[in-house]
C-alpha cells in the first residue's frame, strides 16, 4: 500500500514539474509550420505566401528575417497582394523600387514576439486599441471586432488576422488577409 501511495505522489509531483508543451502550430498554405525553423524557412513552404517570399527576397530581407529576432510578422497572403491595384506588385518588385518595397514589408514587422494573447492584452489595456511601432517606424493599430483581431494601417486600411500564433524559432507569424500600408 505504501508503494502505491508513494507512486501516486511521485506521479503527481512529476505532473507539476514537467514542462507543458505548446500546442502544435497550425498548417499554413497547406504546409506544416515548425517552431524549430525560422520565419523564412517556414514561409517558403506555404503555397499561400509565394508573393510575400518573392518580395522578401527582392527587398534583400531574407538574412534579417532569418536572424535571431525575435520578430512579430503580419504575413499577407497571395490573395491579400491581389487586392492591391493592378500592377502594384509587379511595380514594387522592380529593383528600382527596392526602398519602397522594403518600407512596405518592414511595416508588417514589429520587434519582439507578440502572441495574439499579448496583443489582446495590449488592446484591453489601451481601452480597445493598441498602437505598435513597426520596424519601418510607422504605427499599426490593433483592435478587436468580436473575436477577430483587426489591424488598421496609417492610411485607414484594415486587415484581419486569419491565422494567429504560428510560432517560429525567431518570433511569431500572424497571417493577414490584406496588405497594410504605411504613409
Amino acid at each position: 500500500m505504501k508503494k502505491i501511495i508513494l507512486s501516486v505522489v511521485a506521479i503527481a509531483a512529476l505532473a507539476f514539474t514537467t514542462p507543458t508543451f505548446a500546442q502544435k502550430n497550425p498548417m499554413v498554405g497547406g504546409a506544416a509550420m515548425y517552431a524549430t525553423k525560422d520565419i523564412v524557412d517556414n514561409a517558403v513552404n506555404s503555397k499561400d505566401h509565394t508573393t510575400l517570399v518573392a518580395a522578401v527576397k527582392a527587398a534583400g530581407l531574407v538574412e534579417t528575417l532569418k536572424s535571431a529576432g525575435p520578430f512579430t510578422v503580419f504575413a499577407p497572403t497571395n490573395a491579400a497582394f491581389k487586392k492591391l491595384p493592378a500592377g502594384t506588385v509587379e511595380t514594387i518588385l522592380k529593383p528600382e523600387n527596392k526602398a519602397t518595397l522594403t518600407k512596405i514589408l518592414t511595416y508588417h514587422v514589429v520587434a519582439g514576439k507578440m502572441t495574439s494573447k499579448d496583443i489582446a492584452k495590449a488592446i484591453k489595456a489601451g481601452n480597445g486599441k493598441a498602437v505598435f511601432t513597426t520596424v519601418a517606424g510607422g504605427k499599426l493599430t490593433a483592435s478587436m471586432n468580436g473575436k477577430k483581431l483587426i489591424l488598421t494601417d496609417e492610411k485607414g486600411g484594415k486587415s484581419t488576422v486569419t491565422i494567429a500564433d504560428v510560432m517560429q524559432k525567431n518570433g511569431v507569424i500572424h497571417v493577414i488577409d490584406t496588405v497594410v500600408m504605411p504613409k
